[in-house]
């Protein structure tokens, strides 16, 4: 029967991560390496927003880029070492969570993000 959902669907668990970034360059580099080091499956750059924060006393604000990347459970912790060092910010926005993605969708991300095997 077309339509007609299975009784369970199988799902996997998929890590996004959330960042943000002074400009479109340091967006593009950021992502770039990223993606090379296979790190995350895939980056979405969420675009321009504004923020105001709390920093060292003061209130401050500016413009930036905000950045999405989706990763496998096995390769968040370096995800998020791999941002924190290669960020310009001193304190840089590392948000993460587990999300439930589709079985073809979590399959993607997790083959996507194994580590190279060199012969």
């Amino acid at each position: 029967m077309r339509g007609v959902l299975p009784e369970f669907v199988v799902t996997l668990n998929v890590t996004l991560m959330l960042t943000t970034v002074p400009d479109e360059d340091t967006a593009a580099k950021l992502s770039k390496a990223v993606l090379e080091a296979r790190l995350a499956a895939c980056v979405t750059r969420l675009g321009a927003v504004h923020s105001e924060y709390h920093w060292q006393g003061v209130i401050e604000s500016g413009d930036e880029i905000q950045l999405l990347f989706k990763t496998g459970l096995a390769r968040a912790a370096e995800l998020e070492q791999f941002i924190q060092t290669q960020h310009p910010y001193e304190t840089p926005e590392i948000l993460s969570w587990q999300v439930t993605a589709s079985h073809a969708y979590g399959q993607w991300v997790h083959a996507e993000t194994q580590r190279p095997i060199h012969v």
